[in-house]
């Protein structure tokens, strides 16, 4: 039998990257979704958490869209959806009229401590 050729090992790979993805994001949501939120919320509020640890810490949306694989807009939908359910509150800069700030309410960093074991979900992902 012929070995693969490193196209066909780049395209197995390439599909394995892919199913892990696809296992790991379904139960992320099965998880999440009792609590009304999906992988792309909690990434959300997750990064809040962290990068703002502090209740009334503020955290750019510029700087969230460099780490939530998102476009623009879409973040811009989650955050105002995030922001009508209570948990997060959006502020214009004042230093950059342009810029807009997300913090996290006290509502928000609630939920996602309550979610927070969902990384439990990773581990059974991605360790098979």
């Amino acid at each position: 039998m012929a070995s693969k050729t490193a196209g066909a090992r780049l395209e197995e790979r390439w599909r394995d990257i892919l199913s892990a993805h696809a296992r790991t994001m379904c139960e992320i949501d099965r998880v999440l979704h009792p609590h009304g939120l999906g992988a792309s919320d909690f990434e959300v509020l997750d990064i809040l958490a962290t990068a703002a640890p502090e209740e009334g810490e503020q955290c750019r949306v510029q700087n969230l869209a460099g780490r939530v694989h998102l476009s623009q807009s879409a973040l811009s939908r989650l955050i105002a959806r995030l922001e009508k359910e209570g948990l997060v509150t959006r502020s214009v800069c004042m230093e950059d009229r342009r810029g807009v700030w997300v913090a996290l309410t006290s509502k928000g960093r609630d939920l996602h401590a309550q979610v927070l074991p969902q990384r439990a979900a990773l581990a059974r992902t991605l360790s098979a």
